[in-house]
């Protein structure tokens, strides 16, 4: 096709509409901020490698690398980093691994972090998440009502400690 029938400007070539951005305060553990400098770092060599292509017809890989690299810059901007090791001893709070266990005696660990680094399959939730919402604040020996869709599930904390990150 010839050059003279593509279109240069026009909503093809517009930027995407940014990410959503999360109204809570950002706290990040030094994990979560390492992970958000190397998916940074990520997104900038796909969007080269993408500008590099012979044909370049389709920009809307490149809109999309670019709209991810604007979502995960204003992240780095608004993060607030925390020092699990500045958690208040013995108590759960952002920064800590929380083992519990439920009414049958099964155990699990959680650990409370920011939202981008959030992963439920690796038992690490957001402080805005429900299960965080019940556990912070409490001590070993405290039990606390986890309200979940499926019902209220009861935990006791069985050990609390610092991440290591």
């Amino acid at each position: 096709m010839s050059r003279a029938f593509v279109k240069e400007d026009g909503p093809d070539n517009e930027p995407l509409p940014d990410l959503p951005i999360s109204p809570h305060p950002n706290y990040v553990t030094p994990r979560g901020l390492a992970a958000l400098r190397d998916r940074l770092a990520a997104l900038q060599a796909e969007l080269s490698r993408l500008r590099a292509r012979a044909e370049r017809l389709d920009r809307l890989p490149e809109r999309a690398v670019e709209r991810d690299i604007r979502y995960v810059e204003a992240r780095l901007r608004s993060a607030i980093p925390v020092d699990p090791n500045d958690a208040p001893p013995g108590e759960a709070a952002f920064g800590t691994r929380i083992t519990v266990a439920d009414e049958d005696g099964t155990e699990q660990a959680f650990e409370i972090v920011g939202e981008d680094e959030a992963d439920a399959a690796l038992g690490r939730i957001a402080p805005q998440s429900p299960l965080a919402r019940a556990l912070i604040g409490a001590r070993v020996g405290d039990t606390v009502d986890w309200k979940r869709p499926a019902g209220t599930v009861t935990l006791e904390l069985l050990a609390i400690e610092p991440l290591r990150c």
